[in-house]
């Protein structure tokens, strides 16, 4: 085949069973669930049992995703996963979902791009297929951002839950269904503003334990404008305006940032897919999840145009504009 491209044949999702509802977070902190609600859109999230972790969820998701592309395991060539809360930096969670699934032919390696991981690991599986060298990819995201939470700092313990979602890509010919274009970004001079100390080989004394650190009006600002930004230039490259995308699947961070990016690309709240209420922010997981639930509810017809548009810490950002097959 010439002019390859990469069509999403399967999705999966997988979340914790329990529920940490805002209720049970005013008992913990001092918070509402009115603020909650009113401030974040968030009503409840999902939080790992003891002995779960990252790769569990990965693995969970991955084989919902190959049910679905109707490939066994060992028809992959690669299994990327997006994570900033591995089980162990080595052996990465992609080299655990490998052996879990039985996927015997394929490379394994983990992406850490924060919050926007998912459209990172995309791109990676897509110029792989694109250039010819691989045919079916899995990419995974999935997190226990809950691992990473000081449960008395009210400013970041109520925004995060954990989850997992997964895609399976295939090659197919280009000028269809399949991803259209890509817009990757980042600018490191804003570091500081979102990070998770003592999480690496630098220490940071200043900073008790390894808890996420964010300066959170901050963060909206440059979330608000880099995402309207990202997913203009992306639809740009396919050729397409914001009218013909049927669904937009922003990262669920903050209703409010989904509601100002959705104001200024000029999307109906109708064609903007939301399910911050149940998980919180997931980090790179949110997106694979909402795509997952978007199909499951029949959100995505074929020949659909949508967009998946994401920011996270680095700062990074990206966006990718697909025809659903």
């Amino acid at each position: 085949m010439q002019n390859l491209t990469a069509v999403i044949t399967g999705v999966g999702k997988a979340l914790p069973d329990r529920r940490v509802t805002n209720a049970d977070l005013e008992q913990m902190v001092e918070t509402s669930d009115e603020w909650i609600s009113k401030r974040v859109g968030i009503k409840e999230r999902r939080m790992v049992a003891d002995g779960e972790w990252t790769s569990h969820l990965a693995a969970r998701a991955a084989k919902d995703a190959l049910a679905m592309s109707g490939l066994a395991a060992d028809a992959l060539d690669l299994i990327i996963v997006s994570t900033t809360t591995p089980d162990t930096l080595y052996p990465s969670v992609s080299c655990l979902v490998q052996r879990e699934i039985g996927a015997a032919r394929a490379g394994a390696m983990d992406v850490a791009a924060a919050c926007t991981g998912f459209i990172y690991a995309m791109g990676t599986a897509w110029a792989m297929i694109r250039s010819g060298l691989m045919k079916h990819v899995m990419v995974i995201a999935a997190e226990v951002v809950t691992s990473s939470l000081d449960w008395t700092d009210r400013d970041t313990c109520v925004l995060f839950g954990d989850g997992a979602g997964a895609v399976v890509l295939s090659a197919a010919e280009g000028g269809g269904a399949g991803i259209l274009s890509m817009r990757l970004q980042a600018d490191g001079n804003y570091a500081d503003i979102l990070k998770l100390p003592n999480s690496g080989s630098r220490a940071f004394p200043e900073y008790a334990g390894r808890f996420i650190k964010m300066q959170g009006n901050d963060v909206f600002k440059h979330a608000v404008r880099d995402m309207t930004e990202c997913a203009t230039d992306a639809l740009a490259a396919a050729g397409l305006t914001i009218g013909d995308v049927s669904l937009v699947i922003p990262h669920q961070a903050n209703i409010r940032i989904i509601d100002a990016i959705a104001t200024r690309l000029g999307v109906p709240p109708e064609k903007v897919f939301i399910n911050i209420e149940k998980y919180g922010n997931t980090s790179s997981a949110t997106i694979p999840i909402a795509l997952c639930e978007a199909v499951e509810q029949g959100r995505l017809k074929p020949g659909d145009v949508f967009i998946i548009d994401a920011f996270g810490a680095g700062l990074t950002w990206g966006a990718m504009a697909i025809r659903w097959k």
